[in-house]
Order: C-alpha cells, then sequence, then structure tokens
C-alpha cells in the first residue's frame, strides 16, 4: 500500500479521492488551508499560505510519502473579477504547483498526479474525441495556466526524476456538485422550460467517483509513470440527454423545448454569454482510450449510476 499527499483534500473531487484511497488501504494526508476539514481517517496538514509558498521549509519531518495527488487550484469561472486573470491563475496553477512539485520531490516522493482539465487542451472536439496528443489550444485564462502547469512539471519530471502524471478531465459532476451541474439540476426540479430540446452535440462527462478512482490508479500503477491521460465516463451525451436522465432520477421530468441551435447562438450574441451557449451546443468529447489500454482501467460506474447517485443526493436536500 502507498503514503499518498493530496492537496484540496476538503474538495469535491478530494473528498471523495480521500474516501477512495482510504478504502483502498492506503494511508492518507491531506493539504488543506483550514483545519478540521478532512474526512475521518485522513491526517491532516494545514498550510495557509498562498500559492503553496514555504510548503517546502513547512514540510512536516515524520511525513513521508510515495506519491502526491495536487488537486488545489484556482478554478475557472465564468466571470472573472481579478485584475489580470492570467497573471493569478499562473501563480497558483503553475508556480504554486511547481512549488509543491519541488517540495514532494525534495522530501522523498517519486511520483506527482496534476489534475489539469480538457480546458488545457480544448474547448470542443471539431469532429472526433480529442486525444491526448493533440495540438493544444486553450481558449482562456484558466486553460493556458493548466497547460503552463503541465509543461513546467513535465520538465521538472525530466530534469529530476519525479514521475509527472498529467489527468486530463471534462465536467466533474457527482453529490455535492455546484456551478452550471446544479443550476441545471435546480431548473429540472423546478419545472423550468430548458430551450435544449435539438441540441444533438455531445460532451464528455465524469462521474467524481470515477475520476477519484482513475486518480488513485495514476498514484499507485508503475505504468503511469510519465504518462498524460484523459479520464471521462464512456457515454458523452447530448445536453438534452442528460436532462432527461437527470429528470427521470429526480422524478422530475425535464420541460424541454425544441428551439434550433442557431436562435440559441444569436441570443448568445444578444446577451453577451456566447461562451456559455457554446458550452450547451458545442460538441466535446475525450478519448480515452490510452487510459484503458495503458493501465487496464474502467470506469467503475455507469453515467446512468452517477446520475442516479447525484439525483439521490440532490432529492435529500430538498
Amino acid at each position: 500500500m502507498s503514503r499518498v499527499l493530496v492537496t484540496g483534500a476538503n474538495g469535491f473531487v478530494g473528498e471523495a479521492l480521500c474516501r477512495k484511497l482510504l478504502r483502498s488501504g492506503h494511508t492518507v494526508c491531506g493539504l488543506v488551508r483550514q483545519t478540521g476539514q478532512v474526512e475521518q481517517g485522513v491526517n491532516e496538514w494545514v498550510e495557509t499560505q498562498a500559492d503553496f509558498a514555504g510548503l517546502d521549509a513547512n514540510w512536516p519531518a515524520a511525513l513521508q510519502v510515495d506519491s502526491v495527488i495536487h488537486l488545489a487550484a484556482r478554478v475557472h469561472v465564468m466571470r472573472d473579477t481579478a485584475a489580470d486573470p492570467d497573471v493569478a491563475f499562473h501563480a497558483t496553477n503553475v508556480e504554486g504547483a511547481l512549488r509543491v512539485a519541488r517540495a514532494a520531490w525534495r522530501h522523498g516522493a517519486r511520483r506527482l498526479v496534476f489534475a489539469s482539465s480538457v480546458k488545457a487542451l480544448a474547448e470542443g472536439d471539431a469532429g472526433r474525441p480529442l486525444r491526448e496528443d493533440d495540438p493544444p489550444a486553450p481558449q482562456d485564462a484558466y486553460g493556458r495556466s493548466k497547460l503552463a502547469a503541465e509543461q513546467a512539471l513535465t520538465r521538472y519530471g525530466e530534469e529530476t526524476g519525479l514521475e509527472v502524471v498529467i489527468v486530463r478531465f471534462p465536467l466533474v459532476y457527482g453529490p455535492r456538485v455546484r456551478a452550471n451541474f446544479l443550476r441545471l439540476m435546480d431548473a429540472i426540479w423546478k419545472g423550468v422550460p430548458l430551450p435544449l430540446g435539438v441540441i444533438d452535440a455531445r460532451r464528455s462527462l465524469v462521474y467524481v467517483e470515477n475520476l477519484a478512482d482513475a486518480l488513485m490508479h495514476c498514484a499507485t500503477d508503475p505504468r503511469a509513470a510519465h504518462r498524460t491521460f484523459h479520464v471521462a465516463d464512456s457515454d458523452p451525451l447530448t445536453v438534452a440527454e442528460l436532462a432527461r436522465s437527470l429528470g427521470r432520477h429526480l422524478h422530475k421530468p425535464a420541460r424541454l423545448v425544441p428551439v434550433p441551435t442557431r436562435w440559441l447562438h444569436l441570443a448568445g450574441r444578444l446577451t453577451g454569454h456566447t461562451a456559455q451557449i457554446e458550452r450547451l451546443v458545442g460538441s466535446l468529447r475525450l478519448d480515452t482510450a490510452r487510459v484503458h489500454s495503458v493501465l487496464d482501467w474502467q470506469a467503475p460506474h455507469s453515467t446512468d449510476e452517477g446520475l442516479a447517485a447525484t439525483a439521490r443526493w440532490y432529492r435529500s436536500t430538498h
């Protein structure tokens, strides 16, 4: 069994990952910014300095780890209030990630798993699922920072021998999900008509428990060393299929209105919500063949199982 340090251990993905690691018999330390925020059984390390400054100097003397899974990041938001979003994202997602890697290597870790994003590669799939070696073309400050971090960490691994593993994934859902996915469930629950009836573009998703399982394998499987993997559920859905499935599990049939896609594009331009509309009507699929072939990894849960679990959680809160 391995000793694993998880940064961002109290986040949406971090909590699921820590539970998965513990159930699988691994020793887990969770790096968080406030005390009392890790799963029972996880050793807590509280570090409050911004962008992981001082992490090396403050490394607990007794802490020995085999691998680090770096989840903590400045996350993507639709309306960023930073004066210069590129600078803000770079400080946390690139320089901060490098500080984590340097501290981990200096204190004996052999592997770092970096939680990246499909946004480091593209916002759409241009007609076929995106592969790991496709030319990257990030479209916003968050995506650019994730790509820069991938490149900087890969160089650091080549220079030192640290086994850097890059994991890219799409929208994550599951119990306690927030942002757009939660808003979609809110709308279905309230019976709000949704203009999604004729959208046929497919988008990859990943259930949080599937992602946690893949991250654990990437941290512990020798075959993952120095590789980049795409991780997603096996079945990309259209937005309409997603809404219908959620409605079925919420016991609140989704009210889908067949609004032509061109009208949605026009509405996006007129209201200044072009990016949000593109995320609804554009195709974004990930090719996950590499993680299947290299690690023999298969998602332990189907998309329908993940959506059912998410809906059960939602119903329990309403």
